[in-house]
């Protein structure tokens, strides 16, 4: 029990990675003190205050990320905090105010609660590998992207690529401020995270997987990074734990077009009705590669893709999603 005794916080713990990382830390005997945004919606409640050592150490709060001061009392008397809350979707018609700002804003202002709360230690953050693949420079299968990389804001702007530009540009603003105040903070930045849903709603990394075995006619041409939800909320934990940790780290296990996604989740489920084409007849997107050697220091070994695959869509039955 490494965090008996001790008092973290978690922001946006009803979200999809922020639920397990509550699950393990309270396995590990921390005090939670998590910031939902609504108090008195279930959804966002039920499924937390059901975890195991909940009754006794999780402790909830009402925070909203746009909101200056808002996390001070979540954050007040914590040792340390992980900072998972922050909007991800694709489909937006007001990216400034949906996601560019809850992301931007949203990180400073937990940031700035951490600076003026002195029992904080280390702060982690919650990034994403769109802050750190997405540039000029091609991805093709020779390719290695590791922690050195970084995303170009201009790029992503031009392509209006707005949740990959939110990520880059937290990304770019944490870091600045966190040096500037002398905050130790650490990032994890996974790719698209699948594996068993602990909340009841359906978050959109996993509802990438669901579109493909819920009747899809087509596939769409695109290459991602896949992780599993276990390995990066174990990330988290032992980014606060080991004393070494800094920087960025990057989670990737798989890198995969979503023609061999299908491929794969035919081999799990034959009997599924699985997309047959691409829908476009352009070449493939290639894939790339994801070092995972900073990873691994953190004692990360990866669930295999094939075992995320397979947990992925039995949570998804077992939730009624299809």
């Amino acid at each position: 029990m490494s965090g008996a005794g001790k008092t973290v916080c978690v922001t946006g713990a009803s979200g999809y990675i922020a639920s397990w990382l509550v699950k393990f830390l309270l396995a590990k005997g921390y005090t939670v003190k998590a910031s939902v945004r609504d108090l008195n919606d279930p959804k966002k409640t039920e499924h937390l205050l059901a975890l195991d050592g909940a009754k006794e150490r999780l402790h909830l709060f009402k925070a909203n990320l746009l909101e200056e001061g808002s996390f001070d009392s979540a954050i007040d008397g914590c040792e340390g905090v992980f900072h998972t809350a922050s909007p991800f979707y694709h489909a937006v018609t007001d990216p400034q105010a949906e996601l560019l700002d809850p992301a931007l804003k949203g990180t400073l202002n937990v940031l700035e609660s951490c600076a003026k709360t002195p029992s904080v230690k280390r702060m982690v953050v919650t990034s994403s590998v769109a802050a750190v693949a997405y540039n000029r420079t091609p991805r093709t299968p020779d390719v290695v992207v590791d922690e050195t990389w970084y995303s170009d804001a201009e790029f992503c702007r031009e392509n209006k690529s707005w949740y990959l530009l939110s990520k880059t540009l937290a990304d770019e603003a944490s870091w600045k401020f966190a040096k500037e105040k002398g905050i130790d903070m650490v990032t994890i930045n996974p790719a698209m995270v699948i594996g068993p849903l602990l909340q009841p709603t359906l978050n959109t990394s996993a509802e990438a997987i669901l579109n493909l075995v819920n009747g899809a006619q087509t596939f769409a041409n695109a290459t991602f990074g896949w992780i599993n939800v276990k390995d990066v909320a174990n990330a988290h934990i032992q980014a606060f734990e080991i004393p070494s940790a800094n920087g960025r780290y990057v989670l990737v296990e798989r890198v995969y077009h979503h023609s061999q996604t299908v491929k794969t989740l035919r081999e799990l489920y034959p009997s599924l009705q699985l997309p047959e084409k691409c829908a476009d007849d352009k070449p493939y997107v290639p894939t790339y590669q994801v070092s995972k050697e900073k990873a691994k220091t953190l004692g990360i070994e990866f669930i295999p893709m094939e075992v995320s695959l397979k947990e992925t869509v039995e949570s998804l039955k077992e939730k009624g999603f299809f």
